[in-house]
């Protein structure tokens, strides 16, 4: 099988190393077959599409709808670089999916807008699934309603009209998407179980998600909910896209 490509922009070690560790472990695959880049140390080298089945990309703490002028020179590379590379995956409907960073950076990239209208705090949030999200082999086998993880400061306010809703919030109204039939975003975080999310709350227990002598009220609250059915999706991304 081909290896699938990780790109991730977390530039805490322990953060980018949990996050590799957990789509190892939910995905199935071997770590040789999850590549990984780490766009935030350094440039974004040439892609070519057909040495991979698929594309990961992970959550961040860049926030695509951060105003130019405040982001920092990694940033703007970053999202120039991501933003290239969606050119081809768009054109050759590649298999991608993004968690959390993937609804502003495919969402942006498609012509949706994002901002702060919806962001959501850490914890779980009920998932539902639109009729579209029924059919869609990528949520196959989950049930029409689920408990997922999230935690984002920017959320999609209006979906780009090449997207198709494949799933909602009462706080979120996109939490997943579809472009063309092989390009993904979820706004929640289908790598995350309890004791991932918990690393993360300690990790970035001061970057404004909470206020930060909270931190056990927000793991205490994460630890009473039972969240199990999002890394299906990771799953069926992978039974759907490896190829040899």
């Amino acid at each position: 099988m081909r290896p699938f490509l990780l790109l991730g922009t977390r530039a805490e070690d322990v953060a980018a190393d949990g996050e590799y560790r957990s789509l190892l472990r939910f995905t199935g695959l071997a770590p040789s077959a999850l590549h990984r880049i780490r766009v935030e140390q350094e440039p974004l080298p040439a892609i070519r599409l057909e040495d991979y089945s698929g594309i990961f990309l992970g959550g961040s703490p860049f926030n695509s709808s951060d105003p130019e002028e405040s982001k920092s020179p990694v940033q703007r590379r970053v999202e120039q670089e991501l933003g290239a590379l969606l050119d081809e995956v768009a054109e050759a409907d590649f298999p991608f999916l993004g968690a959390c960073y993937g609804v502003g950076t495919l969402g942006r990239h498609q012509g949706a807008v994002i901002g702060r209208t919806y962001a959501e705090p850490i914890g779980a949030v009920e998932i539902k699934v639109t009729s579209d999200g029924v059919s869609d082999p990528v949520l196959a086998g989950l049930p029409s309603r689920f408990q997922a993880f999230v935690g984002h400061k920017e959320a999609c306010t209006t979906l780009p009209r090449s997207a198709v809703l494949l799933a909602s919030s009462s706080t979120c109204p996109v939490q997943m998407f579809r472009v063309k039939q092989n390009l993904y975003a979820t706004q929640f975080h289908p790598e995350l179980d309890v004791e991932a999310l918990v690393e993360r709350i300690r990790i970035y227990r001061h970057a404004g998600y909470f206020e930060a002598d909270q931190a056990d009220e927000v793991i205490a609250r994460a630890k009473s909910v039972a969240v199990s059915w999002p890394t299906q999706i990771l799953r069926n991304f992978v039974e759907r896209y490896g190829r040899s």
